[in-house]
């Protein structure tokens, strides 16, 4: 029996699989799963087990999902198709009589009035209902959302629209070890992880970026249009840079910090914060 790790051509998906070697479990007991298996190669050069699956593709998934004891469902990323591909794995799952699936969700999923929530709290919906074993993992956002803009912000400052809201951002690397760690510890079937680090604001972003780089820079609260609006002018589809100030629009309720310390508690440790994120990517 084995693990199946969806996604694994993801950021995501490839430093879950890469967490689970790490703890032990034998490369021939993974499954990295990906639409262009060449990308996996190098998965599959340490022993790794390599299968074509496609979310929009259920023959495939059946396929791919044979012989798995444990389901590590990355969620899609393709918004607007993401229900109909999720309906998919979980119907090839139940067809495949997978013992336990894990499905990364977003925080807060069943209050959240993200746009982006919507799907997820479909999915986990779709998922209590299909009478399979589950685990909610509820990350919020990414580090790297921030330390990717780092030259950007160091060049015009950090604007948003997410006023004091507090975000528990995490690094990926941190959010794949307590998937890893459920996938291979006892105790988690029917058990929602909300998981994020220490929260900060936007605010403390720009103060930490000032302090680390010597560089002056401020934090810029704009209206959630206006916000819009600045995203597309710096290149942005219109419907990205939308879902983008709509997620600091809930960043500014309270929506993207995580309750509890679930993440600490999967991890043996505190996760990677803001100052040691940005320490590293400068």
């Amino acid at each position: 029996m084995s693990i199946v790790v969806t996604g694994a051509t993801g950021q995501l998906g490839r430093l879950i699989v890469t967490s689970l070697l790490r703890r032990g479990v034998p490369a021939e007991r993974i499954v990295a799963l990906g639409r262009d298996t060449d990308r996996l190669a190098d998965l599959a050069a340490r022993g790794v087990v390599t299968r074509r699956a496609d979310y929009d593709d259920v023959e495939s998934l059946r396929s791919a999902f044979a012989g798995a004891e444990k389901l590590m469902f990355v969620s899609g990323s393709e918004v607007g198709r993401r229900l109909a591909q999720h309906h998919n794995v979980i119907t090839a799952a139940r067809a495949t009589g997978v013992g336990l699936v894990v499905y990364t969700s977003i925080v807060r999923a069943d209050t959240s009035s993200l746009v982006l929530a919507a799907d997820h709290r479909a999915t986990e919906e779709e998922l209590r209902g299909s009478g399979l074993p589950y685990v909610l993992l509820r990350n919020s956002w990414y580090l790297e959302n921030y330390t990717g803009q780092l030259p950007t912000y160091l060049r015009h400052g950090v604007a948003g629209a997410a006023g004091d809201g507090r975000v528990s951002a995490a690094t990926r690397a941190d959010y794949a070890e307590a998937a890893a760690a459920v996938l291979t510890t006892e105790g988690h079937p029917g058990r929602v992880y909300e998981l994020g680090g220490a929260p900060f604001t936007m605010g403390d972003l720009a103060a930490e970026v000032s302090r680390q780089s010597g560089a002056e820079v401020g934090y810029t609260d704009l209206p959630v249009e206006k916000y819009t609006e600045v995203l597309v002018a710096a290149g942005l589809p219109e419907g990205y840079a939308a879902l983008l100030a709509d997620g600091d629009r809930g960043l500014a309720q309270g929506e993207l910090e995580a309750p509890g310390d679930d993440l600490a508690s999967l991890l043996g440790r505190p996760p990677t914060g803001l100052a040691e994120a940005i320490r590293a990517a400068l």
